[in-house]
């Protein structure tokens, strides 16, 4: 779908944009104010997960990033709503640009330290764009799953009732791009 692809290319260029902006102007360890004390870019190397969990433990975050963009890349045709379209775009888009990070920073292939720099008073852990997506893909699949919103786009009382043969009302049939044609 052109939407996923479409959100996921954002996501990773402005993970990698402001990722080479901290690297090119920052030293490691350096923190900068960009809002007062509320937000700082802090440019740390993380050899974890998102937010710095499982420091050291770069190699199986490599490997577990690759299966999700392999998955996602896999599954995106059978996506017909938006809105899980750019759920997985978040998702892929974030998860590619921290194993960009992976892959081809020091110490190695693989074991690479992924860029964290963004610093929110208040907040425990120092992360970067990419890690924002993936959090955020992750709320958006807990709003879509309580709505009972499938990967069609339809409720789950929609889908039930075309499965039973009863055929869905103007307003309660979604809204798709063909309507407008």
């Amino acid at each position: 779908m052109i939407a996923l692809a479409l959100v996921a290319v954002v996501v990773y260029l402005l993970d990698q944009v402001t990722k080479f902006f901290i690297v090119s102007n920052l030293s490691e360890g350096e923190q900068v104010k960009a809002i007062g004390q509320l937000l700082q870019f802090h440019f740390v190397k993380n050899s974890g997960a998102a937010f710095s969990i499982a420091s050291g433990s770069t190699w199986i975050f490599s490997i577990a990033a690759s299966a999700v963009t392999i998955f996602i890349i896999g599954f995106a045709r059978r996506i017909r709503s938006v809105a899980w379209a750019v759920l997985f775009g978040m998702l892929l888009g974030g998860t590619t640009g921290n194993l960009t990070d992976r892959l081809f920073r020091e110490p190695g292939f693989g074991v690479g330290h992924v860029i964290d720099f963004i610093q929110v008073q208040g907040f425990p852990a120092i992360f970067n764009i990419a890690d924002s997506f993936i959090v955020a893909s992750m709320g958006l699949f807990i709003l879509l799953s309580v709505r009972g919103i499938g990967l069609d786009g339809r409720r789950t009382s929609e889908r039930h009732a075309a499965a039973r043969g009863d055929v869905p009302t103007e307003t309660e049939r979604p809204i798709s791009s063909t309507d407008n044609k």
